[in-house]
C-alpha cells in the first residue's frame, strides 16, 4: 500500500486509512493506547501446535530448502489476508515506503490501485499526474508493465514496477470493460508532489479542490480561503469544496477541514471492539466562512477522510452534497511497529458521522445526484467501490443501494450530452451545475442552525 504518515514520538500508532489498496494517499495518525497480550487459553495453544507441526513439516520436506523467514512471512501475510482488504503486513520495503512518503512527495504515476483475481485494478488516478494525463480511468485493469505479464505478482511488487526514477518511461497494458480491444499506453514518471489543496474563483463563488487529506491541508485550506477572498476583493457568494477522486488521508486534517465550515457539534466518531472504546472530535466555534452557500461534490473515488467530511457538513445540515455516491471505506487501521522495519497495519475500528451513520459500504449518498455529463463514457465506466473489495466489512446497518444503482431513468434535468455540454464550453458538468446552484441559492445568510454542544477536542491517549 502506499500511503504516508507522520512522525511521532509514541511507538504505537493509529492511522485511519482510507483504503486498503496501494494508492498515494495519507493516513490518519493519532496515538494507540498499549494494551496487554491476551491470555493464551488451551485451544489457542493447540492451534499455535498445529500451526508448528505444519511449519516443521514444510521445513523438513518440501521440494527445496526454504528460510525460517519465508515461511513465517508467508504465514502472517495469509492470517492478515484472511480478515478483511485493510490488514496486512508491512515488511521493509513496504514500512519504508510508508515513511518516505509522508510528506506526499515520491516518483510515479499517480495511481491507486488494488488487486483483484491477480490483476491489478485502478481505483483512481490522481489528477495532473502522468496516469490522469495518459486517460487511465478508475475500473481499468492493468494486466502488463513493460510488455510483461504482472498476473499473479503481489500487489506490492507490481507498485513497485510502476514505481522508478522521474524521467524514464513506463510501458502499461490497460483492459477496459466495453473495449473490445487492450489499450497501450506509455507514460513518463514523475515526482508525484501532491499539492493537497487548489483554488480558483468562478464568477462570484470561490473553488476549494482537496486532493488529499495530506499533512497541512488544513492550513492550506485556509490560505486558499483568504487567497479566494483577496482575488475578489470580497467574500465570495459561496463555497463549492470539489472532494471527488480524493482518496483519504489524515484523520487530524479532515477534522481540521470540518471544523473550518462548522461552529459547533460533533464531526466524527470513532468505535472500537469495545462498547466504551469510542472517540468523539467536535467543531470548535467559528466558521471561516461565515455561514456561506456550500456545496461539496464527491464521487465514487472520495473516500474515508473525504467521506468524514461530506458526512459531517451532510449531517450539520451546512452544505448541500452534490455528485455521486462516494467509495464507502468506513474503517479506521491501526499501524503497530513489529521492528524498526517492519509493521502491523490492522484494522480496529469503524468511523461515524455525526448522525451516527457508517458509511461503510455505503458510502455518502449525496443530497442532488448529479451524473458527470461532460464525460462521454460517464455511464458505461464502471464504478469502483469498498463493497466490490473480498472479504470488506459487513456494515452493521446493512445499507442496499441496488435500486439507486439500477435506476436507469433519465432524470429531466440531466440529458445533455457531452458534446452538447462541449459545444457550450461546459468542460466539467458537476462542477458547473454546483455553480448554477450556488447562483441560485443566493448570497451569504445567517448560518443554519447546527446541532451539538460545543466541546473540546479529546486529548490524544497514550
Amino acid at each position: 500500500m502506499t500511503e504516508s504518515t507522520q512522525t511521532a514520538s509514541s511507538p504505537r500508532r493509529r492511522f485511519a486509512l482510507w483504503q486498503g489498496a496501494a494508492a498515494l494517499s495519507t493516513l490518519a495518525l493519532v496515538p494507540l493506547a498499549t494494551g496487554a497480550m491476551a491470555t493464551v487459553d488451551a485451544s489457542t495453544q493447540q492451534e499455535i501446535a498445529r500451526f508448528m507441526d505444519v511449519f516443521l513439516e514444510v521445513k523438513s520436506n518440501y521440494v527445496e530448502p526454504v528460510s525460517d523467514d519465508k515461511l513465517i512471512e508467508g504465514a502472517i501475510n495469509g492470517m492478515l489476508a484472511s480478515l478483511d482488504p485493510h490488514s496486512g503486513y508491512l515488511d521493509a520495503r513496504d514500512y519504508s515506503n510508508l515513511r518516505t512518503q509522508t510528506d506526499g512527495e515520491y516518483g510515479g504515476l499517480g495511481l491507486s490501485v488494488t488487486m483483484e483475481d491477480g490483476v491489478v485494478k485502478v481505483i483512481t488516478p490522481t489528477a495532473g499526474t502522468p496516469a490522469d494525463r495518459a486517460g487511465v480511468k478508475a475500473g481499468d485493469y492493468i494486466t502488463h508493465i513493460n510488455k510483461e505479464l504482472i498476473f499473479g505478482m503481489t500487489l506490492d511488487e507490481a507498485v513497485e514496477q510502476m514505481r522508478g526514477r522521474p524521467g524514464t518511461q513506463i510501458e502499461i497494458t490497460v483492459v477496459r470493460e466495453g473495449q473490445d480491444k487492450p489499450i497501450e499506453m506509455t507514460l513518463t514518471r514523475e515526482i508525484i508532489d501532491v499539492k493537497p489543496v487548489k483554488w480558483e474563483v468562478q464568477g462570484d463563488v470561490g473553488v476549494l479542490t482537496i486532493a488529499s487529506f495530506s499533512a497541512d491541508a488544513t492550513r492550506d485550506l485556509r490560505a486558499a480561503m483568504l487567497s479566494v477572498e483577496k482575488s475578489l476583493g470580497h467574500k465570495p457568494r459561496g463555497w463549492v469544496l470539489d472532494l471527488r477522486s480524493n482518496p483519504g488521508g489524515l484523520l487530524d486534517e479532515a477534522v481540521g477541514v470540518s471544523d473550518i465550515f462548522l461552529d459547533r457539534g460533533e464531526i466524527v466518531s470513532q468505535r472500537g471492539r469495545k462498547k466504551d472504546d469510542i472517540e468523539r472530535y467536535f467543531a470548535e466555534p467559528g466558521d471561516l466562512a461565515g455561514g456561506a452557500p456550500m456545496i461539496v461534490l464527491i464521487d465514487a473515488g472520495s473516500a474515508s477522510a473525504s467521506e468524514i467530511v461530506a458526512g459531517a457538513l451532510q449531517d450539520q445540515h451546512r452544505a448541500v452534497i452534490m455528485g455521486e455516491r462516494s467509495f464507502g471505506k468506513g474503517s479506521v487501521q491501526t499501524v503497530l511497529p513489529l521492528t524498526d522495519t517492519t509493521a502491523l497495519r490492522l484494522t480496529t475500528a469503524r468511523y461515524y458521522t455525526p448522525s451516527g451513520r457508517s458509511v461503510q459500504e455505503g458510502g455518502i449518498e449525496p443530497d442532488i445526484r448529479v451524473p458527470q455529463l461532460s464525460d462521454p463514457d460517464y455511464k458505461d465506466r464502471p464504478r469502483f467501490r469498498e463493497s466490490d473489495l473480498r472479504r470488506h466489512l459487513i456494515n452493521e446497518k446493512k445499507v442496499d443501494n441496488s435500486l439507486l444503482e439500477k435506476d436507469e431513468k433519465d432524470d429531466p434535468r440531466f440529458t445533455a450530452t457531452a458534446a452538447d455540454l462541449k459545444a457550450k464550453g461546459i468542460k466539467d458538468y458537476q462542477l458547473y451545475y454546483a455553480l448554477q446552484t450556488i447562483g441560485r441559492i443566493g448570497p451569504a445568510t445567517p448560518r443554519m442552525a447546527q446541532g451539538g454542544k460545543p466541546a473540546a477536542k479529546p486529548a490524544a491517549r497514550n
